[in-house]
């Protein structure tokens, strides 16, 4: 194995290892809220990692520069997190209620002002 190989296998086990503690955090954690945080960093890591391992393979093994992988990396950096909180507040506004162990509400302080 060369040193590249070595380099993109790192990057793509990384990626998986994000993406599995993703997916125990979706299905371990108590409230939607938790669980929307656990899928949107530990995911969008996952994936950038997957995909910066997929970038270094083509350019270095394959000679080709694929800027479409980084425009995916950029794409997914940008909108997951954004996509994450969106469905926090949406939730937030539709009523869904916090883990009965929740210690903080930030965004109730928010929402009394607005009534």
């Amino acid at each position: 194995m060369t040193a590249i190989e070595i380099i993109v296998s790192v990057f793509v086990v990384i990626g998986a290892l994000f993406t599995l503690l993703a997916a125990v955090g979706i299905v371990r954690l108590q409230d939607v809220y938790s669980r929307i945080h656990a899928a949107s960093k530990s995911a969008t890591l996952g994936v950038m990692s997957v995909m910066i391992g997929t970038f270094l393979f083509f350019l270095f093994v394959h000679d080709e520069y694929v800027g479409k992988i980084l425009l995916t990396i950029l794409f997914v950096f940008m909108t997951a997190p954004v996509a994450g909180l969106m469905m926090g507040r949406s939730a937030y506004n539709a009523g869904v209620p916090l883990w009965e162990k929740s210690v903080q509400d930030d965004l109730k302080k928010a929402h009394q002002k607005e009534q």
